[in-house]
């Protein structure tokens, strides 16, 4: 597995980025297409939508679970941690930082979290800041 960073971190699942995602894209520009060339306008507008919804439920459904429960590990993780190499407890600081700071945290290592912990709080960091602020990135490879 290649070393990840911050360019590198967003992660394709291909059956669905490419292969369900351009199947149902092609199937709905042809119901489109259809449903302005031909007469049964009602049908094909009717199969427009269907592939509309078919589409979104799956984008949505896809991500949905999966990220609810990575959240809740990540969270879990970062708490251990923070323990672990402070001997405090990470959820006094927790209440402090939105998500975007959290989940960019978990990619620090274990001798910059907590500085850079203590800078996204005090400095408000965005998530975007913590992840470039990262000098040594640790790969998170498992995330969908």
């Amino acid at each position: 597995m290649e070393s990840q960073s911050y360019k590198n971190h967003i992660r394709y699942y291909p059956p669905h980025h490419f292969v369900y995602y351009p199947i149902i894209m092609t199937f709905l520009a042809f119901s489109v297409y259809f449903s302005c060339t031909t007469e049964d306008k009602l049908i094909w507008n009717f199969i427009s939508g269907i592939f509309i919804v078919l589409f979104c439920l799956a984008f949505m459904l896809r991500q949905h679970y999966a990220l609810t429960l990575q959240n809740r590990i990540v969270r879990l993780e970062l708490r251990y941690r923070y323990f672990t190499i402070t001997g405090k407890k990470f959820e006094d600081l927790e209440h402090r930082l939105n998500d975007d700071q959290l989940f960019a945290l978990r990619f620090a290592p274990d001798e910059e979290l907590v500085p850079l912990t203590e800078r996204a709080v005090n400095e408000n960091l965005s998530g975007k800041a913590i992840k470039k602020a990262i000098v040594n990135w640790k790969g998170d490879f498992d995330r969908v």
